[in-house]
């Protein structure tokens, strides 16, 4: 309160403010702390005369109305307080809250609980009873606007968007607290509200303790006819009260409220009004000239009062009558200042000469760009008016830009359908706020945050984003304001209707779905505007269930048919009149167009002719060519090809849709969903008609990685994209569909400019209703269609044909056993024609043994249509199938007997009967895991649908839910074949029969078959034979089959070298008793059937030992079994039992080769390989096809790419495991500027092998190693040594690092270092650095070039940089904390040529500066870099004769437009320069300049002078730039020369040696800091010394440390050196150090208590707790007394900070209890509880504290921190109790000041 005692001293007059007429009174002070007894009689004088108040005219010209117009403060928010009360006027009504206009353009809050304790408590009532109250009013019904009421603040908050907000309250309890009943007195004016109604009259609470105020029912009645309406008053009503009679002391006070006696109330002396308890409203005398003035405020503490002369306060009761202004909102230019005010605002004149008013914050955008200057009276402003204040009849306004400039200003403005921009606030679950302007915010709901319904608006839209929306629905009253962010909504041009008045019959309009039931849609407009689309309005076909194809949200184009406004009744209809249906025609009239056909016509078609993709038809009647692909002829995939084998030319295809026409080739289609979609009208013509969330159905076009393109039947198609094609996710996606496949699309987005839509393919986007309804109607089409098939058959002659058409599953036939195939499956005879193929898979012989010739009953289980075969069951359960009754939706156990593509057969396990259903349940649901697969013999739950099988044989059926499928049990070992293993079917067709053949019989037989590996023959008595490959030829051209000499049905002659079993595979010895059962292995080679033969004898050997016999290096001739493009390899058979396998890296080295290995390898192709050993994984060989696979020095072989390490290379790997490594050297014999950009890795790549030191394989993919017979041109050679750099070769290198001192260079993979130049001179290149290159050059360098000749260089000398130089992991000096230094960026340095260091290093650095973007640290950038001498650069001068020596004019980079470069060379410039002074230890003086070879003219020469002097002023400019940073030591030079006492500059210096590890350098230049820096900067100095003991703490030894502090101890203040190497030991943990040192700072400084805190404070951090309590009772014993507080107070802080709370506590209650007046160990413990404490700590201590006998000053302190504790961690009720305890405190000091 401070500024407000300084603004109201005690006395002295009050200024009135023009706008508000309002002015204080001189008033009292009271303050809580000062206790003052001169003032103890004011309050009594006030008490016996009435208040003098006094009021100064404009007139007078009083020297004190200056000072009093500064003290004088306009109402603001900071000048409210908490208890203040205020006048204010109702200015609007709100259902749970007034909005309260106060003075000054102010306003706050009434919430409903504020009015008074009746109301209240009848509120309560109503919510627990849950139903209205009849005599509870609402607060519109209590209040209206302009009611002025009494206030009192209650609380000042701040709103979650950062605004100040005043809450107030019109309780008669609070705003009457200051009345006693002892002082009420009659005549009083008081506010009061109705707490009940009795017989007689009404009981009034005006809040005043101990009195019953009650107002008769006579003296109520004129309010009641006149203001009331005759009603009767309610709990709650506000009323201006007059006290008419005071009995018992207060105790019972009679009311009245008549008009007239309350208009003319005026407070008197007699009343016993005094400061303590005026209130808001009253009106009194004020003394000046004697005016009557109405109270507008009271301020609790300072007692001031405001008043206002306004004649419309001076009657009480009557409400204000101007409510707003005519032009709120309006926009207004040059408006003059009329006064400014500085803690409050400024006042304006407007054109109509009304003075209006703008708060301070209003007067600027920000409190930062805030001019005071610009307020001056008569200066003009922008501004727009933005509210009214009642109170002051003012216009408020506003001068912020965003204000001006906004779109809308208040709710009132935005109209229904307007487009607004907006930023979103927060996203709830009811939907997203978006903030619309200043105070405006609207929502939109979940259903129109898009245009279909998205589940994570979160990841669409963000808190900050910038939104447009278009208005549903604004309501100004209610503050509610509705939008929608449908894209379709917002960007539509069609019109808006907000009022039915709008909608008139015919208008096209959008609308949206609010709700979809049986008889039709409901669709919503703007404003509430909502119409129904009746059910025969909702398509043109008939939809019986409009919930199925319509949802809630969905955007849609309706015209109106119907539009009554008075009963705001609409009837809208989605059949466009702009779309009329095309009209069918009979098929026997021609149209008017001629012969032609429309897009999406019906028509019949007669087949012409079959092709491979489809049928060739006419158009019926005309004729016309037209195709149908066979993709069209259905909906099921499967059934498409079906279809086309069995039309034939002549047939007759009714109601086939024509999809497109172009240049007469006409496109047809037969799929009946596409065809039923046209004939309902649902196909949307143009992207116009077609809005996000349409379910629309069309056929998959065409197959692309990322994504599938659908086609409609109007010709439009849209993008599927990957991610939103299936639910499951999606590796490839001709997996998941095929083309020409019918799917359902639902729309998503619409790009109606560039004609795109994207589509969704998700079942979950696409349902089309019940799953089980839809999978049903997919098995009936699909069976229909099998039907028709029949149909089509029985119409042919053959007698097969007609037969099997007329078979259909679960019919019974007896059959005979023909034969057991070798998998297990029979072959059935005897059927009712003779070549029928009727057959019972391996699971459907159900186990039985059967012999050929057994006869059979069997069960048809389908018949294939297409391969002309019968799929039979011996299963007993289904061949005596039961007759039992179904029940049509009954649900039944069932077993999988066949699958078919889009349907399975299943028989119930209770009856045996077959049922069929769907394996999919919608038309895009085609995909599959192979978990997800149905198998044969799965148990499946099904629900029948039918109960009679009907036509198709099967009952039908819809399978249940996944989770209900049983596994049928797997199959055992023995019953499974070797994963590598392929049997040849030709070798299984029978059961094997017993021969009586040993090894070595010759025997004949013929040729049944010829497979690539082998052939099979069949010798007599019908025994199967085999010959491998390799026993054909004896010798084997390369590259031919051998298998291809045979040909079936031919005569061989063979002889018998093994037996094969079928079960094992292995080869038997003929002693094995199976052996009479095997296959046996022949071979018809020349040399083995004239002599001796090999018997494959392989059963007692394992395949790892059968495969030994091979040596690596061999050569074998091996044949081609097949490709494995998985595991990328050849599988090859070598003699029929022993394998092979060829890496594909080891097949080739031609890349041609190894990318379509299956164009040069044919499958039974012989192919001779080398061995290169076995594969210890399975009984494999390994073989290659180039030659022995040696990964030795100079071999050039075949690898992979696995891993691109960016900068460094690539690593490789080869067949069998090995890795190599290539350098981004060897790339190319031409470097690029990204070498590594065409790899990836699994690219194939030739490689040379370099080295295979240390098992590493350095490879090469120059192709100068790896074809080096090309001879190709090598621009970048190979550097191997330091040998290969030439004197004066021109290189190009990468680079590799960027140092603070260089740029290091690579131009091979190893480390050696080599003196470098890239200028343009050297090179005879373009510069390799941009010219805007920023930071100027520390110094010029002299530059050479040679005259135009690249290939020429300067004579060189080689010379090796020190490689002593650690590159990596340079440490920084410690600096003292005070001074921590930023390590210097690692720029590369520009030196001179002849530059050297104080220790004269011999080492030069690369001579240019790089850009940080062009080249960073880790960039491979490619440079020209050429390889530069360290001689003295006087002697190159010599080398070249002079007409060489050249000046390069011509030089780039001045003719750049982006300014000027770092790099400008001072060579370039004409010799008109003077030649630069300052740099002497370079070249400039010593280099004449040339004469130009070509002479100039005059302007010419001048130009250049020009240009020269120019760049000569730039890098002075840059060189006196302050900000620029040091990068050299000529820098730091130049630097510590301009600031030599600047310590921060020396350790800036030192650090940066530091950083290139030059110690000794760092260490010269503390030394000359030392020396440098004056005597009277102590603390520079001793920053010095201190940087110095970091460095030899960590560069130096423990000698060289002792030194440097020894000496530092001499020229500083010992204890401060002691100390920082203390610190300094600490930080680098030297522990054992530090503490030595302790011991020795603890005998030599004794006395000084910082010794001992800091030797405390170390230990405590070691955890040595017990040494840090021994350190304590020392101090004591060693300090005076008077430290002894001081030290105690810092060891317990210490404790609590690093060692036990506890003990922390004990110290400061035992230090306290000793000296309780301490009031600084006081604050020190309560800062420490604070912290480390519990809030229940922190109160006992505070509780403690108030009650101790201290200075009333110092009480103050505490009770304030107290409060402040209390206002930060309590509640309101322990703020208050802290006041309460402050209060009595007071009151007890004063009472003892009075006795």
């Amino acid at each position: 309160m401070a500024n407000l005692e300084e603004s109201f001293p005690r006395g002295g007059t009050r200024k009135i403010h023009k706008p508000e007429k309002a002015f204080q009174q001189s008033v009292e002070q009271d303050n809580l702390f000062d206790i003052s007894t001169e003032e103890g009689s004011t309050k009594r004088k006030k008490n016996q005369k009435g208040p003098a108040k006094t009021k100064k005219l404009k007139i007078e010209k009083r020297e004190s109305s200056k000072s009093a117009r500064e003290k004088f403060e306009i109402l603001s928010v900071e000048s409210l307080c908490e208890g203040m009360r205020i006048l204010g006027c109702v200015k609007e009504v709100n259902e749970l809250e007034l909005v309260i206009s106060l003075p000054n353009g102010l306003q706050g809050f009434v919430q409903v609980t504020e009015i008074c304790d009746a109301y209240t408590k009848k509120l309560n009532e109503q919510v627990t009873q849950e139903q209205p109250l009849k005599d509870l009013l609402h607060l519109p019904e209590l209040f209206s606007p302009g009611m002025l009421v009494r206030c009192v603040v209650s609380s000042l908050g701040i709103t979650d968007r950062g605004k100040k907000s005043v809450k107030l309250s019109l309780n008669p309890k609070n705003v009457n607290r200051v009345l006693s009943a002892e002082a009420l007195k009659p005549g009083m004016l008081l506010t009061g509200t109705i707490s009940s109604l009795e017989d007689h009259g009404y009981l009034v609470d005006i809040g005043v303790d101990g009195t019953r105020a009650f107002l008769p029912l006579l003296k109520a009645q004129e309010y009641i006819r006149q203001k009331n309406k005759g009603a009767k008053l309610k709990v709650g009503q506000y009323l201006n009260c007059i006290v008419e009679k005071v009995k018992g002391n207060g105790g019972v006070v009679s009311l009245s409220i008549g008009h007239s006696e309350v208009s003319t109330a005026i407070a008197t002396e007699e009343q016993s009004w005094n400061l303590n308890n005026l209130l808001p409203g009253l009106v009194v005398k004020a003394q000046v000239q004697k005016v009557r003035a109405c109270i507008l405020c009271v301020h609790p503490r300072t007692r001031v009062v405001r008043l206002s002369l306004r004649p419309i306060f001076l009657q009480p009761g009557r409400p204000l009558t101007r409510l707003s202004c005519q032009k709120l909102g309006a926009v207004l230019d040059d408006i003059p200042v009329q006064g400014f005010f500085k803690k409050a605002g400024a006042t304006f004149r407007l054109k109509d000469g009304v003075l209006a008013y703008a708060r301070l914050s209003h007067l600027s955008d920000s409190k930062n760009v805030f001019n005071p200057e610009a307020f001056k009276p008569g200066n003009t402003h922008k501004c727009r008016i933005i509210d009214y204040s009642q109170m002051d009849e003012l216009a408020l306004l506003s001068l912020r830009t965003s204000i001006i400039e906004a779109q809308y200003l208040r709710y009132h403005d935005i109209e229904p359908g307007a487009v607004v921009k907006g930023t979103v606030l927060t996203i709830k679950s009811y939907g997203m706020l978006v903030k619309v302007g200043e105070q405006m915010r609207g929502l939109v709901p979940p259903m129109h945050l898009a245009d279909i319904l998205i589940k994570n608006p979160e990841k669409k839209y963000h808190i900050g984003d910038e939104v447009k929306c278009r208005v549903l629905l604004c309501d100004p009253e209610a503050k509610k304001l509705m939008m929608t962010l449908k894209k379709t909504l917002i960007e539509s041009k069609l019109p808006v209707i907000t009022c039915y008045a709008d909608a008139k019959p015919g208008l096209q309009i959008h609308g949206f779905i609010i709700r979809v039931k049986d008889y039709g849609c409901i669709v919503k407009f703007y404003n509430n505007v909502q119409g129904l689309v009746p059910k025969h309005e909702l398509s043109t076909e008939y939809i019986p269930d409009p919930e199925r194809v319509f949802y809630t949200g969905q955007v849609v184009k309706v015209v109106v048919l119907n539009c009554e406004p008075s009963k705001e009744r609409m009837l809208l209809s989605f059949k466009l009149s702009s779309d009329p249906e095309p009209k069918k025609e009979p098929a026997g009239h021609s149209q008017k167009k001629g012969k032609a056909i429309n897009v999406g016509q019906l028509v019949d078609v007669k087949v012409l002719e079959k092709t491979k993709d489809g049928l060739e038809v006419a158009v019926l009647p005309h004729n016309i060519r037209a195709f149908l692909p066979t993709s069209h002829l259905s909906d099921h995939v499967a059934n498409g090809p079906l279809l086309h084998h069995w039309l034939q030319a002549g047939d007759i295809l009714h109601r086939v849709l024509c999809l497109s026409q172009s240049e007469g080739h006409v496109l047809l289609c037969r799929k009946p969903a596409l065809v039923s979609t046209v004939e309902g009208g649902q196909d949307p013509k143009n992207f116009s008609e077609i809005h996000p969330g349409m379910l629309l159905t069309g056929f998959v076009k065409s197959i692309k990685d990322y994504g599938v393109f659908i086609q409609f039947p109007s010709g439009l198609s849209g993008l599927a994209p990957k991610a939103i094609m299936s639910d499951k996710f999606v590796t490839s996606t001709s997996d998941h569909f095929v083309e020409g496949q019918t799917v359902v699309a639902k729309v998503t987005n619409v790009d109606e400019e560039k004609q795109r839509m994207l589509l969704s393919l998700r079942l979950s986007d696409c349902g089309l209703g019940d799953l089980a309804t839809t999978s049903l109607l997919l098995l009936s089409q699909c069976l229909e269609e099998l039907q028709g098939v029949r149909s089509l058959m029985s119409n042919r002659d053959s007698v097969l044909i007609q037969t099997l058409a007329e078979m259909t599953p679960g019919m019974f036939l007896d059959l005979v056993v023909q034969e057991v195939l070798e998998d297990g499956s029979v072959v059935f005879s005897g059927g009712p024609v003779p070549d029928l193929v009727l057959r019972a898979s391996r699971y459907h012989r159900a186990g039985q043994e059967v012999e050929s010739g057994q006869k059979k009953k069997v069960v048809i289980l389908n018949v294939d249509l297409l391969k002309l075969e019968v799929h039979v069951s011996l299963h007993q359960d289904l061949v005596n199938r039961k007759a039992k009754k179904l029940r049509k939706g009954s649900e039944h156990q069932a077993i999988v007997q066949h699958l078919e593509k889009s349907f399975a057969i299943a028989s119930l396990v209770e009856t045996g009967h077959l049922a069929a259903f769907s394996l999919t349940s919608h038309l895009n649901d085609t995909f599959r895991f192979d978990s997800e697969k149905l198998q044969v013999g799965q148990g499946v739950s099904l629900t029948l649908k039918t109960t009679e099988p009907g036509v198709t044989g099967l009952l039908l059926a819809v399978e249940g839910p996944a989770a209900k499928r049983t596994m049928r049990p797997t199959r055992k070992d023995s019953e499974t074949v070797d994963e590598d293993e392929e049997v040849d079917p030709a070798l299984t067709v029978g059961t094997i029969k017993k021969h009586t053949l040993s090894i070595g019989d010759m025997v004949t037989g013929t040729v049944k078959s010829i497979k690539p590996t082998h052939v099979v023959v069949t010798l007599e008595d019908g025994i199967i034979g085999c010959i491998h490959a390799s026993h054909i030829l004896d010798d084997v051209p390369e590259g031919t089959s051998p298998t291809t000499k045979l040909k079936v049905g031919k005569m061989v002659t063979a002889r018998v070298i093994g037996g094969r079993d079928m079960k094992t595979f292995k080869y038997l010895p003929i002693s094995h008793p199976r052996f009479v059962r095997t296959i046996p292995e022949l071979s018809v080679r020349p040399s083995e059937l004239e002599d001796g033969h090999t018997a494959l004898n392989t059963h007692s050997v394992s395949p790892v030992e059968k495969i030994k016999q091979y040596q690596a290096g061999q050569t074998v001739t091996c044949f081609l079994k097949k490709y494995n493009v998985v595991k990328k390899w050849l599988e090859v058979e070598i003699a029929p039992d022993i394998r092979g396998r060829i890496p594909l890296l080891l097949t080739s080295l031609s890349f041609k080769v190894l990318k379509h290995p299956d164009k040069k390898f044919r499958v039974g192709q012989a192919l001779r390989a080398t061995v290169v050993g076995p594969d210890s994984s399975k009984a494999f060989l390994c073989l290659s096809l180039i030659g022995p696979h040696k990964l030795e020095e100079g071999e050039v072989a075949m690898g992979r790419v696995v891993k691109v390490t960016p900068n460094e290379g690539l690593t490789v790997s080869f067949p069998f495991g090995k890795i190599g490594t290539v350098s981004i050297f060897h790339m190319s014999d031409s470097y690029s500027e990204m070498p590594l950009e065409d790899f990836v890795p699994q690219k194939v790549v030739r490689c040379y092998i370099l080295s295979t030191a240390d098992n590493v394989l350095t490879l090469s993919l120059r192709s100068s190693r790896t074809n080096p017979e090309t001879k190709s041109k090598v621009e970048d050679p190979e550097i191997n040594s330091i040998q290969d750099i030439k004197e004066g070769q021109l290189l190009r290198g990468y680079i590799g690092s960027i140092q603070p001192h260089g740029v290091f260079f690579r131009l091979n993979h190893q480390k050696n270092l080599v003196e470098l130049s890239f200028l343009p001179g050297d090179t005879g290149k373009p510069d390799v650095l941009s010219a805007s290159l920023e930071g100027p050059l520390p110094k010029q360098e002299e530059r050479k070039t040679e005259a135009g000749e690249r290939d020429q260089k300067a004579e060189k000398k080689n010379q090796k940089r020190n490689e002593k130089k650690n590159q990596k992991g340079q440490e920084e000096v410690d600096l003292p904390s005070k001074e921590k230094q930023q390590p210097q960026k690692p720029q590369a340095q520009k030196r001179g040529g002849r530059e050297r260091r104080e220790s004269g290093s011999e080492q030069e650095r690369v001579s240019k500066k790089p850009k940080k973007a062009g080249l960073s640290e880790e960039d491979d950038s490619l440079v020209d870099v050429y390889y530069r001498e360290g001689k003295e650069e006087a002697e190159e001068t010599n080398v070249l004769p002079k007409e060489k020596q050249t000046k390069p004019a011509e030089a780039p980079r001045l003719q750049l437009s982006s300014g000027f470069a770092w790099n400008a060379r001072l060579d370039s410039l004409t010799p008109a320069l003077p030649p630069l002074a300052e740099s002497s230890d370079s070249e400039e003086d010593e280099k004449p300049h040339q004469a130009t070879q070509k002479k100039k003219s005059k302007k010419e020469r001048e130009l250049e002078k020009q240009k020269a002097e120019k760049e000569l002023s730039r890098i002075e400019e840059a060189l006196m730039d302050p900000g620029r940073q040091p990068e050299s030591a000529d820098d730091f030079d130049r630097l510590v020369l301009s600031s030599p006492n600047s310590s921060i500059l020396w350790l800036q210096y030192m650090a940066f040696h530091l950083q290139a590890m030059e110690i000794e350098k760092a260490r010269a230049v503390a030394e000359r800091a030392l020396k440098t820096i004056s005597f009277r900067e102590e603390q520079e100095k001793l920053n010095v010394w201190v940087a110095l003991l970091n460095l030899e703490n960590m560069y130096g030894s423990q000698e060289s440390l002792t030194k440097v502090f020894e000496r530092a101890v001499q020229y500083n203040e010992p204890l401060k050196v002691f100390l920082h190497l203390a610190d300094i030991y600490a930080k680098s943990e030297k522990f054992q150090e530090a503490g030595e040192l302790y011991n020795r700072m603890l005998k030599r400084f004794r006395q000084e208590k910082a010794v001992w805190i800091k030797y405390g404070a170390f230990l405590l951090r070691r955890s040595q707790a017990a040494a840090s309590h021994r350190v304590l009772q020392r101090a004591l014993e060693c300090l005076p007394s008077k430290e002894h507080v001081d030290v105690i107070a810092k060891f317990a802080q210490l404790e609590f900070q690093l060692g036990d709370a506890e003990r922390a506590k004990a110290i400061f209650e035992n230090t306290l209890s000793t000296y309780p007046k301490r009031t600084d160990v006081w604050s020190v413990y309560i800062d420490m509880t604070i912290k480390h404490g519990s809030q229940k700590d922190v109160r006992d201590i505070f509780e403690r504290v108030i009650h101790l006998s201290l200075a009333p000053k110092r009480m103050k302190f505490f009770f304030k921190r107290y409060l402040d504790y209390e206002k930060q961690h309590g509640t309101e009720k322990d703020v208050q109790a802290v006041k309460a305890k402050a209060l009595e405190y007071v009151e007890a000091k004063s009472s003892v000041l009075e006795d």
